[in-house]
Parts: structure tokens; sequence; C-alpha cells
């Protein structure tokens, strides 16, 4: 048997549905039914009926979905978009593509989630919205940042792009904002057999137009009412994703096992802060994400011993070259930046077994043992 652990097995979760999507995909190929169709439709119904929104848009990718609830609730060029520091890329990068411009804030230093206090402090009268993420599995702070909104007239898009079944105290992941935007990875929670992803939201008029942009503009062939985008979502991604969404819910709470095994491990390991659930909050865990100093070698270390540990992220977003020119320094944010320094995940799936996890755990605390 292999003594390595990787850090996360997307072959156990294909060969729990094969048996299911295999003959659908030799009907499609038969068929050559592959952009839209029933499936795709199925999914978005069954999607939305899961998030509770009154409409699911599948699109090819989580940051083309990013893109499109931005567009969607008419934020262009010039428009503020405030968003946290620590997070992937492309929950600015989305805003930049269009023109808008990505304000980041600091995170609170207990969950690494969005500042409610750093966003109020942020708006300004080019505010156009605000992009809460859910990050790591859990949701934002939502009760507290929706009344920030309301106050100033904001719109807020949600990224829940690693949160699919999570919910905190106002309510599910997803179905909070004014849009919300996700994607399909195949490492997410609930993910594809390649790219993919889907806006949801209870605003018809966002939806429809989604719907047209993700479609080069266009709701009747060759009718082109906007400048729009080709990002729509392959019926060969929809089918997977519905063998999966059947799965979730089981998928998650097994997660939810594997978390509660680390952190009773993790107790009596020195040198290492394991993460914690927001009160309120239901965390679906796509991310196991423990704190530890020297991280960098930590890892190098895991790594030598066959351990699949990463890092989520390595550099605040701020801090990337590609944001140099919006003129933020280091320091700015330093919670994000300290924590960008310490964050290690650990191997985190449904699959992921006891003894593996002991592994795993034994591993590190040789690692930080002598450097807490």
């Amino acid at each position: 048997m292999s003594t390595t652990v990787p850090f996360l097995d997307l072959a156990a979760q294909q060969a729990e549905i094969a048996d299911e999507v295999l003959p659908v995909w030799q009907e499609q190929l038969g068929a050559a039914s592959f952009i839209g169709g029933p499936q795709v439709e199925a999914f978005e119904r069954e999607y939305a009926e899961y998030i509770g929104v009154d409409h699911v848009v599948g699109v090819s990718n989580g940051t083309d979905a990013l893109e499109l609830a931005y567009r969607a609730i008419g934020v262009g060029p010039g428009d503020e978009i405030i968003m946290p520091a620590n997070t992937f890329i492309a929950t600015a990068e989305a805003a930049s593509r269009i023109g808008a411009v990505p304000v980041f804030v600091d995170v609170d230093d207990e969950y690494l989630l969005i500042d409610p206090e750093a966003i109020e402090a942020a708006i300004t009268s080019r505010t156009r919205a605000i992009t809460p993420v859910h990050l790591f599995g859990q949701t934002a702070p939502m009760e507290l940042i929706m009344p920030i909104a309301a106050k100033h007239g904001l719109d807020v898009v949600e990224d829940a792009a690693q949160a699919q079944g999570a919910s905190g105290t106002a309510g599910r992941a997803g179905s909070l904002g004014r849009v919300a935007a996700t994607s399909f990875y195949p490492g997410k929670n609930l993910g594809a057999a390649g790219d993919a992803g889907a806006v949801m939201t209870d605003d018809a008029d966002a939806a429809a137009l989604v719907r047209k942009l993700a479609a080069h503009g266009s709701s009747v062939k060759y009718v082109h009412d906007h400048i729009g985008m080709n990002a729509r979502l392959d019926a060969v991604q929809a089918t997977v994703l519905r063998a999966k969404l059947r799965r979730l819910d089981g998928w998650n709470e097994a997660r939810r096992a594997v978390a509660a095994r680390y952190a009773d491990l993790l107790d009596a390991v020195p040198g290492v802060r394991a993460p914690n659930t927001r009160p309120g909050n239901e965390d679906v865990w796509h991310l196991y994400v423990v704190r530890v100093d020297e991280r960098d070698r930590v890892l190098s270390e895991l790594t030598a011993a066959g351990i699949g540990a990463g890092i989520h992220y390595p550099t605040a977003v701020h801090l990337t070259e590609a944001y140099e020119g919006l003129g933020y320094r280091r320091g700015q944010f330093p919670v994000a930046e300290a924590a960008a320094q310490r964050i290690l995940s650990l191997p985190m799936f449904p699959h992921l077994l006891s003894d593996q996890q002991e592994r795993v755990v034994r591993e590190l605390s040789t690692s930080t043992r002598g450097h807490d």
C-alpha cells in the first residue's frame, strides 16, 4: 500500500459516479448533443432548488461567472468593487476585465473572512458593489455585510466558489446577495470533469442578461443585443454535475468528519494553529487550512515525506505583480499578509481515511516540533 497521502483524490469521486455518467455521455456522443440541452437545463433547475434561488445559469467557468455577475448588475469601467485581499486572483481579475477597479480590504484574524468594518471604511462615491468571498468552505459574515450594502445602496456579488452547500446565519451561500458566482473546477466540493461555473440569483432580469451575455450577447441566433462572450456550460459537464450534486450533502458531511478528526489529532500538536468555524456557520471544509511558522520549510518537508499539502494563497492579491498599478503597499492589510506567510492546506477530501490523516498529522508534528 502506498504511504503517500494525496492532497485530493478526484478518482474516488469519479468512481462513485461512473456507472451513472458514462451511459449518458455515450448518448450525448451518439446524438452529438454538446451545448445546452436537457442535461444543462436539468442541472440549472436542480442547483437552483439546492441553493434556494429562482435562477441558475450554467456557464463555462468561475471567472466568467464572476464577470457575468458583475456585468449583469451594471458594473462598468471605473466602478469600484470591494473584496478581500486574501482570495484567488479571479475575484479581482473578473472585475478588471470589464474595466472595474478592485478595492481590497483586510480580513479578520480568526476565520480569515472579509472584515465588515474594513468594508465600510473602504466605501467611496465610486463604490458599486461588495464581493464577499466564502473562503475555505465557510460563509462570510453576510448578516453584517448586507446591512452595510443596504445602507450605502450597494449590490452584493457573492464569490461562492469554495462554498457549495455552506450556510450561515443569513442562509445558504450563493443565495444571499443580488447575484452570486461559483466555480465547478474539478477540485471544488461540487466539481465538474473540467472547467464549469454558474451564476445564481433571484433577479430574473439579471439571469436573463447573464444567459444572453454568455451566448455572444444573443438570445436569438445572429441577433446580438450586447457585446457578449462565449461562456456556455457544456452538456458533458452538466451530466457530471448532476450526478455529483446528488452526492454533495453526503460528501460535505464526510468533509466535516475529516475536519473533526483533524481537530482532535492536532489538539496536542504544538506550533499548529487549527482553523475554527465561525458561530452560526455550517462549514463544508473545501480546504483545511492550518497556520504554522516557517511554513515553506514545513511544506517542503511534508512534500518530501509524501504528504500532498498546498498553499491557498501564498500572496495577497494586492501584492501580486498584476496589481502593482493600484498602488497598494506591503503592510496595508496586515492580517491577510501575515496569514499568507503561515497558511498551509492539509489533504482534505471526502474519501480521506483516518489512518491517512494520522500520518499527515504525525509528519506535520515532526516538522513543527521545536518550532512553536
